[in-house]
């Protein structure tokens, strides 16, 4: 199986891949376990649609799902005329709620949706770029064990370079990916200042380029959008979620994360 760790002789770029929506397809798991949580905490009374959570993941503020979902019932209740403050809801519950739709109700032993979600990249995609000189790694807004489930559970990857929820602040804040980055020279004793892509399929992950090129714009940081499964389904939402990622700052948009080969990157970086 591909490792990170793979020594590379001839650098030309460092690749960094978010999970959820790129490594995974999360449309029927996490964002399912989002409508549940707002269907259960508004009493059934409102079950947000995938569009409606995109638009609110569209504002660049709600990478963590919890807190997606909290925002979504605070939102409905204020469109009843109550304010948020006034709300009793005990959010570590709801996390807990959550968990319990995600992960399953046994904690040493899941069964909820993460056991379903269908990959969107194969390990001999990874050995691709390895063999063509770039060293990739992950930044992900999800726990350490979640993420770990499709990387070393379902990809079969081996101590992969990943920065999770518990290590760094959420995105847009790019400290993860500076701390994948820095993790990957000293790996692969990268001397140089190389070109960094992230791959990601939220406007929080472009916001996240912005703000790494806005705090080393030494460097050059390129941001390429996926879009996610389930916006592809109809052309106008895929149509009009691409044109978000780019005007979010993605420089490129692909329908799949294994469109982004190593002759792409060398591409987008001409």
């Amino acid at each position: 199986m591909p490792s990170s760790e793979t020594f590379i002789p001839n650098f030309n770029a460092i690749v960094v891949f978010d999970i959820d929506g790129v490594v995974r397809d999360v449309s029927g798991s996490y964002r399912r376990a989002i409508a549940d949580t707002v269907d259960h905490y508004t009493g059934g009374a409102y079950r947000p649609t995938m569009v409606e959570i995109d638009q609110l993941k569209s504002e660049g503020l709600w990478n963590n799902d919890w807190e997606a979902s909290r925002e979504l019932v605070y939102r409905y209740f204020e469109a009843q005329g109550k304010m948020r403050s006034h709300l009793p809801l005990d959010y570590e519950a709801l996390v807990d709620f959550f968990n319990s739709r995600y992960r399953g109700t046994d904690p040493n032993h899941w069964t909820g949706y993460i056991c379903d979600e269908p990959l969107l990249l194969q390990p001999s995609y990874l050995q691709s770029l390895t063999t063509a000189g770039i060293p990739w790694g992950f930044f992900s807004g999800a726990t350490r064990q979640e993420a770990n489930y499709a990387l070393e559970g379902r990809l079969g990857l081996e101590r992969p370079v990943l920065i999770a929820m518990e290590d760094a602040p959420g995105k847009p804040d790019p400290t993860g990916l500076f701390a994948v980055v820095l993790q990957l020279e000293q790996n692969h004793q990268v001397k140089v200042k190389l070109p960094v892509i992230y791959v990601g399929d939220t406007v929080a992950d472009m916001y996240t380029v912005e703000k790494a090129r806005d705090s080393h714009p030494e460097r050059v940081w390129v941001g390429v959008g996926i879009l996610p499964p389930h916006v592809q389904e109809i052309p106008e939402h895929r149509e009009a979620y691409g044109e978000r990622l780019k005007a979010a700052g993605a420089t490129a948009v692909f329908n799949n994360v294994e469109q982004l080969t190593p002759e792409q990157i060398q591409e987008i970086l001409h």
